[in-house]
């Protein structure tokens, strides 16, 4: 054969090689392959991120691996009716959608090791009813709901292992048609083995997985465990124990029961309320009562034994107020109960003989009342109190308010059904104290906030300003030189006269708050420089000699009564 034919020949056999039987070209960075008469394609290409179009229609074996995989979106596969083998293990694939393996019925082998996948959609398996092999180990499951495995009616390998399994029904596995197949087959070398992978799961021994532990203790050929050392990770003395080292009881819903129904406590005891939860498995615990918006106790919770917990609320220094009923509730997967305690708490029997009959059943009380600051500004605060009584649309409060450093406080009487009060007009960078009482009573410990107003001196600054600029502007009138006066003579405005009394009336709107800026210079004598210098100023240069000493003399007696005008 001539050396350009035996080239043109190798040419021919490499662009074949590369093609389909139709001409499609391979995806980029997968090659394609015939094996024992079929279509094969093979990628490991890290930028791999999504199915691409344009994969041949003939191929059966498909083989992705070690790539940025992230989907398997709906019909991905859809045109590839023909494909029996899908591996695509060791991606980052995290979804896979229901439809995604849509039309592939000749499909036999699905390989998803090694990707992130925490749930699968189990009835997408009703399009491969001739799937034989479901390898998933290395996902991240965490659940295996009953129907799972019932659309997989041809499946003899199954690879749930390395995930993060915790607890299984039976129901699973008795509702695997390949199950119930190999319970009715009366001869074991009929039936051709199944394997089920389950083991590096983090199961927890309780009850609720004694069924799954009969089922995998009962297990026998033709079914298969890999590996038949299922281990525990919990709960308690159970952690790294083999299933068919525990026993394990049925569930139980829970029971719970106080150790005291009704306790009568003195006003300022400490009293703990203490109730028993009996379930399987544990039931997660806490408790409600009236006053938890206002008054938060701590609650302890301890483990007597492995199917009875002890719940403690613990009520430091009771208020008349805590008086009422405390539950303590308790639930599980299975149910919820519940136990009430009654709390009772006895009020001291002092009473004021000068006060009336509602001013002493206040006194009795001696209630808790919470105050808080809801909005402050620079001068004002709004305050919001919270506290229970016998009679609420009865009571009235009072409000102590002032500086702190005063003795005296002002009084203010709020009248019932009312929880907030807004005071303004407080001075900045000062420090007050306000404390919130029945009426006619003093107030107790933890009714009084005190506080200190924002630093803002901005106004006063301007104020302060406001005073300087006046002092400056007649400073600068009586500075002008004579040949200026010589100018305004026709305005016969002399600012000895004037500056004064704009200075004084400064200093009274000093002491008013919410004074207009603007209006103060409104005050001051204003002109153009036309207004000046409208006279020929050699009108007026023979009486400037007598201007000057008139001007002085006057000067000395001004200035005196300015500053004392302004200080």
């Amino acid at each position: 054969m001539d050396p350009p034919c035996y080239l043109f020949l190798i040419l021919f056999l490499l662009f074949f090689h590369r093609t389909s039987p139709m001409g499609s070209p391979c995806m980029p960075g997968c090659s394609c392959a015939n094996e024992h008469f079929g279509r094969s394609l093979f990628c490991m290409s890290a930028s791999l991120e999504m199915i691409r179009e344009g994969i041949p229609q003939d191929i059966k074996k498909i083989r992705i691996e070690n790539s940025h995989l992230t989907e398997l979106p709906r019909g991905a596969f859809s045109n590839i009716s023909a494909l029996e083998y899908l591996w695509l293990n060791f991606n980052n694939i995290t979804v896979m959608h229901l439809k995604s393996l849509e039309y592939l019925k000749d499909l036999m082998e699905l390989r998803l090791q090694g990707n992130k996948l925490s749930s699968v959609p189990w009835t997408a398996f009703q399009a491969t009813p001739a799937l034989n092999i479901l390898d998933l180990k290395h996902n991240r499951l965490d659940v295996l709901p009953e129907h799972a495995l019932r659309y997989l009616p041809n499946l003899t390998y199954l690879d749930l292992s390395s995930n993060q399994l915790t607890v299984i029904s039976r129901d699973v596995f008795y509702n695997w048609p390949v199950y119930q197949k190999f319970q009715q087959l009366e001869k074991v070398e009929t039936a051709t083995n199944a394997v089920l992978a389950l083991h590096d799961n983090p199961w927890v021994c309780d009850c609720r997985l004694r069924g799954f532990v009969q089922f995998i203790q009962s297990i026998s050929p033709p079914l298969i465990l890999m590996n038949s050392y299922l281990a525990c990770l919990g709960p308690g003395l159970r952690e790294g124990k083999y299933f068919h080292e525990v026993e394990l009881n049925s569930c139980t819903k829970p029971v719970v029961s106080a150790t005291e129904s009704n306790i009568t406590v003195a006003v300022g005891r400490n009293v703990t309320l203490t109730c028993l939860v009996h379930s399987r498995p544990s039931s997660a615990v806490w408790w409600t009562y009236t006053l938890k918006h206002l008054r938060a106790f701590n609650v302890s919770t301890s483990h007597v034994s492995e199917d009875i917990i002890k719940s403690e609320l613990v009520i430091p220094s009771v208020h008349v107020m805590d008086r009422g009923n405390y539950t303590c509730i308790a639930a599980n997967f299975l149910s919820n109960a519940s136990a009430t305690i009654v709390l009772n708490v006895r009020a001291p029997s002092k009473m004021a003989p000068s006060f009336s009959s509602s001013s002493s059943s206040f006194a009795r009380e001696n209630p808790y009342i919470e105050v808080r600051i809801a909005k402050q500004t620079v001068y004002g605060i709004t305050l919001e109190w919270y506290t229970m009584t016998e009679n609420p649309g009865d009571t009235w409060y009072t409000l102590h308010f002032g500086q702190y450093d005063d003795a005296k406080k002002e009084l203010i009487y709020i009248a019932p059904g009312v929880n907030s009060y807004s005071v303004n007009d407080l001075l900045p960078a000062t420090k007050y104290e306000v404390c919130v009482a029945l009426r006619n009573q003093m107030p107790q410990r933890g009714q009084c906030i005190v506080f200190v107003t924002g630093n803002d001196i901005t106004e006063l600054e301007q104020r302060e300003k406001l005073i300087h600029i006046i002092i400056i502007v007649c400073a600068i009138v009586l500075a002008v030189p004579a040949g200026m006066y010589a100018c305004t003579t026709d305005t016969r405005l002399n600012c000895t006269q004037k500056c004064p009394e704009v200075c004084h009336k400064k200093r009274k709107a000093k002491t008013l708050r919410g004074v207009n800026k603007d209006s103060v210079f409104d005050s001051l004598p204003t002109g153009s420089d036309e207004g000046l210098c409208h006279h020929d100023s050699s009108d007026s240069k023979g009486n400037l000699k007598a201007f000057e000493d008139k001007e002085t003399a006057g000067k000395k007696k001004t200035e005196h009564r300015n500053i004392a005008d302004l200080y």
